[in-house]
């Protein structure tokens, strides 16, 4: 926007400015900003051609005054995750024919070694904070913080959670399959020939959340599916956290192990990350001597040179379809909830293959 020059600097265009411009009434803006009923098409085109000449931008505070500011905040847990811009590229795609702007945020996470966790007091804070400021809608990613305190939130701002397998009256929710997800994991390493097929966990610090968050859902499905193949004694979880640090400091420990596994599923791909290097430091080869498989097919699982197995969660349709959820909680704030699971696929790579001689 172009300030309209003053005595002595310059100055922000205001809806005055666009009427007189555009010769019509601060009314006649007003409406045709709002998309009100019977404004002409004439007069519409008229105030758009000001509003654009000008470079009018209305403040938000006001229009949140008058019900709207146009704005959804994302809450994520953590921005170095590489699975997470898949969801934020699906919502803001899915957005785009719309007047809404994503504000983005993330969580802090908890200083402790080896864990990834999020600071629940300050995702708590973030999400007062988009409330406080009048956002029109929130999406919370999977959300550190209990039942109450979500469900707190949905009740004052219209909210979708993504990741949290938990069904609220107050707020919809879109998940992954992540129990089908892991199992699609063990039976490809089962049908290789693999029976030590060991896991890299996200420690949990809260058990209260800790049986609705989807690596939890994920070990969940490993360890059934373990036990569907006969397995069961050769189960093997590392509780570290879903950082590439605690992919490293997991697959050391797996390979520190008397008898080591032959292969690591890995929670997530930014995990098998951590997996990786700690292999290649051990002198073992991929997947010569050990296989390797993460979860979320990121852009990094691709590369050419990591040739990554990974189980596709569709982020960009997750994140489309909390964007859509959202826009109908917010035309229909009582409308009832909905809990939307999609269907995971698994993308075979060069990280995985039969074992080697054991």
């Amino acid at each position: 926007m172009e300030p309209l020059p003053v005595s002595g600097g310059l100055r922000r265009v205001t809806i005055v400015d666009v009427a007189a411009h555009a010769q019509v009434s601060t009314t006649a803006v007003s409406k045709v900003m709002r998309n009100a009923y019977g404004v002409s098409p004439a007069m519409r085109e008229r105030v758009n051609a000001a509003i654009a000449e000008l470079g009018y931008r209305p403040r938000a505070a006001a229009r949140g005054m008058r019900g709207q500011t146009y704005t959804i905040g994302v809450v994520l847990p953590d921005i170095r995750n590489p699975f997470f811009p898949d969801i934020v590229d699906g919502i803001t795609a899915y957005l785009g024919d719309t007047e809404y702007q994503v504000l983005l945020g993330t969580g802090s996470r908890l200083d402790v070694p080896g864990v990834s966790a999020t600071d629940v007091e300050s995702e708590v804070r973030l999400t007062d904070a988009m409330v406080d400021r009048g956002m029109d809608g929130m999406i919370l990613v999977a959300p550190a913080a209990g039942r109450r305190q979500v469900d707190q939130a949905a009740a004052g701002v219209p909210t979708v959670v993504i990741g949290r397998h938990m069904r609220s009256a107050l707020h919809d929710t879109v998940v992954d399959d992540d129990a089908r997800g892991a199992a699609l994991i063990v039976d490809h390493l089962a049908g290789l020939g693999h029976r030590r097929i060991a896991h890299i966990d996200q420690r949990e610090p809260d058990s209260e959340r800790a049986a609705t968050m989807p690596n939890a859902i994920r070990t969940r499905g490993y360890r059934d599916a373990m036990r569907a193949c006969g397995l069961e004694n050769e189960i093997d979880v590392v509780s570290t956290g879903y950082t590439e640090e605690g992919g490293y400091l997991g697959a050391k420990q797996l390979l520190e192990r008397t008898v080591r596994p032959t292969a690591i599923f890995a929670g997530a791909d930014i995990v098998a990350m951590g997996v990786l290097t700690a292999v290649a430091e051990a002198g073992l080869r991929i997947p010569d001597d050990i296989s390797v498989a993460g979860y979320d097919n990121t852009s990094f699982a691709a590369l050419g040179p990591i040739g990554l197995t990974s189980v596709d969660q569709a982020g960009r349709q997750i994140g489309a379809d909390a964007a859509r959820l959202l826009l109908e909680r917010m035309a229909q704030r009582d409308r009832p909830s909905t809990f939307i699971t999609t269907s995971p696929t698994l993308v075979t790579r060069r990280t995985t293959a039969a074992p080697g001689v054991l």
